[in-house]
């Protein structure tokens, strides 16, 4: 009888998972890639919830979309300036901050994390949530490089916990990968994938597997392009101009390291290492992590492999 009732139990939940859609969106993390889930979530007509430590940075995250929606507009509306002045006040009227997550989450259907990518934190966090979030409620990391199990352990709700991943600028990118999880539910990664169409992105299917897919391609192919110099086998400026010109790249690598970050681009790697330090392609790159010990970051600092006035 109990194994009957659990059943019954499990195919109720499973269907009104399955049959809500998403609306209600709480947002943690202010920062560029926080700023840009919540913004295409509130221009596709979701509530939505932006939550960060403190008022300051929840101040000059909404400043940046104000900003980013403007510059939308400016293309969307540009011949009816009036539409686009609304659309504007329409999308930040989807839009509250908070610096308590425990208390907003209560009455959310999806919990999107874009934190630091540090497991401990991430883990905390999602631990402390889930005892105060509802039972429908999805909890979803947008990290690019940790795996969602391991996030995941830290919660009660493995069936209800996936990746979204997003790519920066979340407004301008297109592509999403919807991280399934050895727990997570059939009922859960299909309601990710949905929302992923709400917002007007292409969603892939990714395994919980080390850089999902266009990071466990896009890293190596990276760090090859440093070694490839690192041997005196190209300049930085020849494989740059090789790749745009002869592969079709919008950036060369050396440019695209600058502008990912070298400290984030070494953090992959040394994590992928780590997890499988017999994978040649997840080798550390000496001049890599000479640059990051040196404080030349990319452009962030205004030197990486190239220097930025």
């Amino acid at each position: 009888m109990a194994f009957f009732t659990h059943h019954i139990t499990r195919a109720l939940s499973s269907s009104t998972v399955r049959n809500a859609a998403i609306k209600h969106v709480t947002v943690i993390g202010g920062g560029l890639m926080g700023s840009g889930i919540a913004q295409v979530a509130a221009a596709t007509g979701h509530s939505v919830v932006l939550v960060d430590t403190s008022e300051d940075i929840l101040k000059k995250s909404t400043k940046g979309i104000e900003g980013s929606l403007k510059r939308v507009v400016k293309k969307k509306f540009a011949d009816k300036p009036e539409a686009g002045e609304e659309f504007v006040q329409k999308v930040l009227k989807n839009i509250s901050t908070s610096t308590d997550a425990a208390s907003v989450v209560q009455g959310t259907d999806l919990v999107v994390e874009a934190i630091a990518e540090n497991l401990k934190v991430k883990q905390s966090l999602f631990s402390t949530l889930d005892k105060v979030a509802p039972e429908h409620t999805i909890f979803a990391s947008n990290t690019s490089s940790l795996p969602i199990a391991d996030i995941a352990v830290s919660t009660a709700r493995l069936d209800r916990f996936g990746g979204i991943h997003f790519f920066n600028p979340v407004p301008m990118m297109k592509l999403v990968e919807v991280i399934q999880a050895p727990g997570t539910s059939q009922e859960t990664f299909n309601a990710l994938l949905d929302f992923s169409k709400a917002l007007g992105k292409h969603p892939v299917s990714c395994k919980d597997t080390p850089g999902f897919i266009v990071n466990r391609l896009l890293v190596p192919y990276l760090i090859e392009a440093v070694r490839l110099h690192e041997r005196g086998h190209g300049s930085k400026e020849d494989i740059d101009v090789a790749m745009k010109l002869g592969a079709g790249y919008p950036m060369g690598p050396f440019e695209l390291l600058d502008y990912v970050g070298l400290d984030t681009s070494k953090f992959i790697v040394d994590g992928w290492y780590q997890m499988e330090p017999e994978n040649p392609l997840f080798s550390p790159s000496p001049l890599l992590n000479k640059l990051v010990s040196e404080g030349k970051l990319g452009k962030k600092t205004g030197e990486g492999f190239y220097k930025y006035k």
